[in-house]
């Protein structure tokens, strides 16, 4: 690892998991969200726009399911192990006569033209959400099983000339198990969960209202601290790099409101502590969310961006992903970054 010294800025990462209808379909229909679904095909392109102006590097951890273009192509590509999750609900492989016969068909569970996009825009890395959302800590399910959906992800994105090298795991469920897997099969970066006992790894039956409660309170208010790191060090033998999550960038609506300018104001205290002390912080968010109120959302961004210039200018500070700061971690130097 290299040395934290006054040579080293301070890091944003940002990552977005997109998953569209494979994210929830355990609690809610497509019905429910059509409004967050139907407007991320506009959400999106802004992203990028706007992550283009500002020059950032983004990691956009995608569900494999989303790459197909036809639900022939799906169902040819499954993994060879699937999980047998005790909540049969939690599996997606359960209703396939439910999916539209193509992506024109049905933009809810396949999303080709969006994951090209994103493949195509400078500076952005397609990293894997897994390949089917997979739950690493609910019952039923293996170890084995998730080798499975990983390596079924891998293919998927091969189709495309993509290699996966950074992780996201769905709903923040992993362990050390699953970490040997994913270093086993090449990966270089994970987002690990923030070390605050309200962040830490669970099932979802383990997750109550107390933790949630936690969670929203302090993306007000400084319960945590800033919660940005040190450069992440690798084990000896390991290739897996934690880059670890800051906080969570939470949807505003029709307007930005006191409450929002609250978690502005988190957000950028944090963004320049960071700056000032060498440290990585990571914001991180589903592109859904800019789905339905894309315009103020894109506003709050804005700020945050903007602000993020500032220290950039003033400060050093640089952006990168997630692919990119494992690659500078592992090879003990700084990337050159345009």
């Amino acid at each position: 690892m290299y040395p934290l010294t006054d040579r080293n800025p301070g890091t944003l990462v940002i990552s977005l998991d997109f998953e569209l209808h494979w994210g929830v379909r355990d609690t809610r229909s497509v019905a429910e969200c059509r409004a967050n679904f139907d407007g991320v095909y506009a959400a999106i392109p802004e992203l990028l726009r706007v992550f283009d102006q500002w020059r950032i590097h983004a990691t956009w951890a995608t569900v494999g399911m989303l790459f197909f273009e036809t639900k022939r192509e799906f169902l040819a590509c499954l993994p060879v192990m699937q999980p047998h999750y005790e909540r049969w609900e939690l599996s997606p492989y359960l209703d396939p006569e439910g999916l539209g016969d193509d992506y024109r068909e049905d933009p809810y569970h396949f999303a080709p033209t969006l994951v090209r996009m994103i493949a195509d825009s400078v500076n952005q890395e397609v990293a894997t959400h897994t390949f089917s959302h997979y739950y690493c800590l609910e019952n039923g399910q293996t170890v084995d099983e998730f080798q499975s959906d990983l390596e079924a992800a891998i293919v998927t994105a091969k189709r495309y000339g993509i290699v996966l090298k950074s992780i996201v795991f769905p709903r923040n469920q992993y362990s050390s198990s699953h970490l040997e897997i994913c270093n086993r099969l090449g990966f270089n970066a994970y987002r690990g969960n923030p070390q605050d006992w309200f962040w830490r790894p669970r099932k979802a039956s383990e997750d109550g209202l107390t933790r949630r409660a936690f969670r929203l309170l302090d993306a007000h208010l400084p319960i945590s601290g800033h919660n940005c790191w040190n450069t992440p060090q690798v084990p000896a033998g390991d290739h897996l790099v934690n880059v670890r999550a800051s906080r969570v960038l939470r949807p505003v609506g029709k307007e930005i409101t006191s409450l929002d300018s609250l978690r502005l104001h988190r957000i950028k205290t944090d963004m320049a502590y960071a700056a000032h002390r060498g440290r990585v912080y990571h914001l991180w968010w589903h592109p859904e969310n800019f789905g339905i109120h894309l315009a103020p959302n894109l506003e709050f961004l804005g700020i945050i961006l903007e602000w993020f210039d500032h220290l950039r200018r003033s400060e050093g500070m640089q952006s990168l992903n997630m692919g990119e700061l494992a690659e500078a971690v592992r090879t003990a130097r700084e990337p050159r970054i345009e």
